[in-house]
């Protein structure tokens, strides 16, 4: 989904939720009016695009593919094109809502708030979480997507998921969480190598001293989130929302009752995971064993 556009009654816990939109096809909205600038300044150049390819290093087939709305263009390729054909920064100026197309439209106004957060806290059960996978591990988990999705829509994905890590090196630093099931670490999801840079990955975020990652072992008797994965985001202005994703469908809850209730299962979460330390030991051992 684009921009939240309003507010509709949770079914779970009668809490409000931004409302859901279907997944757009591939030449609408912001990449096809993205496109129709494109175009009109290279016509307004006096370009054909054999000649705009060559000054900016791209396929006609590739600009014909962006000025239609059928792909979404990387970051590189807009700047070029501004330069180029002297657009005056209008290009430039749509290039956050052209990158956000890459998301899935279900996670696109998480993407923009997970970006704008200044405290996010993450449980999950069957993956790594996005924000902490490796290109690697990334690329087998869009690979094994049912309906199998296109080569260029899978690079596409892994992009635009390697993107959101820039959050760890935002200035001020996020204070960044994870719960993550045990389960997600022995599952060795696009093999034995792929698993080994996923779980050497983990290390590495685990040690950045605002992100602290806990792991839930399968042999606790107790657990406070069998209802499954969620996200807690805090932005800048002080609002509090959790996130809730299922197939192909999302929810933006924003009613405090129903994000209390979050925050006190991943409050109960957290005390019954190992600690972090005991969970950079546990990836460790895991580690060892892989």
């Amino acid at each position: 989904m684009s921009e939240p556009t309003g507010l509709a009654d949770g079914a779970a816990g009668g809490g409000e939720v931004e409302e859901r939109h279907p997944e757009p096809d591939a030449g609408s909205g912001v990449l096809r009016v993205f496109g129709r600038q494109l175009k009109r300044f290279r016509v307004r150049a006096g370009m054909e695009r054999p000649e705009f390819g060559s000054l900016t290093g791209y396929s006609v087939s590739t600009i014909a593919a962006y000025e239609q709305g059928r792909r979404v263009p990387p970051p590189r390729f807009i700047d070029q094109a501004d330069e180029v054909l002297d657009a005056g920064g209008v290009l430039q100026e749509m290039k956050e809502e052209v990158a956000r197309a890459q998301y899935p439209a279900f996670f696109r106004d998480a993407a923009r708030l997970e970006g704008e957060a200044v405290e996010l806290h993450v449980y999950d059960t069957h993956l790594i979480n996005g924000l902490l996978q490796t290109e690697e591990y990334a690329r087998a988990v869009f690979t094994m997507r049912r309906p199998l999705l296109s080569e260029e829509v899978i690079e596409e994905r892994v992009a635009a998921r390697l993107a959101r890590q820039r959050i760890f090196s935002r200035v001020p630093m996020p204070t960044l969480s994870f719960v993550i099931e045990q389960s997600a670490l022995t599952r060795p999801l696009g093999g034995t190598e792929v698993m080994r840079g996923q779980l050497e990955q983990l290390l590495l975020h685990g040690r950045r001293r605002n992100v602290e990652i806990q792991i839930m072992p399968n042999a606790r008797d107790e657990h406070a989130g069998l209802a499954g994965p969620f996200t807690l985001i805090e932005t800048q202005n002080a609002r509090r929302i959790a996130y809730v994703e299922a197939y192909k469908d999302s929810r933006l809850y924003t009613d405090r009752g129903t994000v209390r209730q979050l925050e006190e299962q991943y409050g109960l979460l957290r005390a019954q995971a190992l600690t972090p330390r005991e969970s950079l030991t546990f990836v460790e051992e895991l580690l060892g064993e892989t």
